[in-house]
């Protein structure tokens, strides 16, 4: 009976110490296991942000230089793109700020504003063909701070005149419309139902953008085009372009609005970017600098080399 109960008793040790090796020996083999994932597995982001910051400076001083010039300069331009886009199935979000500041100091002519833009635009899409949505978008544009425009009086010396002050005026523009997005770098939205309101806080400067007298805004109803292009063209240089057209169903619709942006960017170095960039606006109810000539197109270009910084596309 004692040797029954021996032999049990080491057949069953015996079994369990196989089935634990065994147990231990597959566990083992799994932790060796690279996990391979499944291609269809794929979850693609609803959110994409980012953007870049770039500070351009430039300091020049003479002394005793028979070549003569300004004794001092100096000039500084900062400017801004932040973007945050969302994408799920037929939903689509577009949101964008676009930011410039310069001033340029010299002896002669003391400091004034080189550049100044405020340009936020949110888009909302819904697909009704792969890449065609019906969207609805407002977009909203001023600048900073105060602006003048310089005229030459007595004794050669210029004259300050206010022509525009912190978000005066401020362009906001709703519209519905199509939203045609072939590529991944350019879209055009096409709209007949745009309003658009001209907001001048100051009554003083408001009738410089066509402003009645005693009102500080200026309503119009209309058709808006925008076509925006972000592309790289090569490794480290980068084009942005958006054109913006709006015609006025009830005043002088053939003269049609312009708003032009165009930057193009390239990296030097790491935190190093040249940058060129040209706006063109024409408007035909602002009143051109000149008081003796009528609407013509503004022109604005910048050019410099200096720190960039681009935030990281999540």
């Amino acid at each position: 009976m004692r040797k029954i109960i021996l032999f049990l008793t080491l057949s069953i040790y015996s079994a369990l110490l196989f089935a634990q090796d065994g147990t231990v020996t597959e566990l083992k083999n799994n932790a060796s296991k690279t996990i391979q994932k499944d291609p269809k597995d794929t979850v693609q982001k609803t959110w994409k942000r980012g953007g870049n910051f770039a500070l351009n400076i430039n300091q020049g001083s003479l002394s005793n230089w028979s070549a003569g010039g300004d004794n001092f300069s100096f000039s500084l331009n900062a400017m801004s793109n932040m973007f945050l886009y969302y994408k799920k199935g037929k939903h689509s979000w577009d949101n964008s700020l676009d930011l410039a500041y310069g001033i340029v100091n010299t002896t002669s002519l003391g400091t004034r504003k080189a550049s100044d833009r405020l340009d936020f635009l949110t888009k909302y899409g819904y697909a009704i063909r792969p890449k065609l949505n019906i969207a609805g978008l407002l977009n909203v544009r001023s600048q900073f701070a105060n602006g003048y425009t310089y005229i030459n009086g007595v004794n050669e010396k210029d004259s300050a005149v206010l022509v525009s002050k912190s978000f005066a005026p401020l362009y906001v523009l709703p519209s519905i419309g199509l939203d045609w997005r072939p590529k991944d770098y350019f879209s055009l939205f096409v709209s007949p139902i745009t309003a658009r309101w001209v907001i001048v806080s100051d009554e003083n400067i408001a009738p410089l953008y066509n402003i009645k007298p005693g009102k500080k805004v200026r309503s119009e109803f209309g058709a808006y085009l925008s076509a925006n292009f972000n592309k790289s063209l090569a490794k480290n240089i980068t084009f942005k372009s958006k054109l913006d057209l709006f015609s006025n169903y009830d005043h002088n619709p053939q003269n049609i609005d312009v708003y032009w942006s165009n930057i193009l960017t390239a990296k030097v170095a790491k935190y190093i970017n040249f940058s060129f960039n040209v706006d063109l606006i024409y408007d035909d109810d602002t009143h051109n600098v000149k008081p003796n000539k009528g609407p013509a197109p503004q022109i604005l270009q910048l050019m410099g080399i200096g720190f960039a910084y681009n935030f990281k596309n999540y």
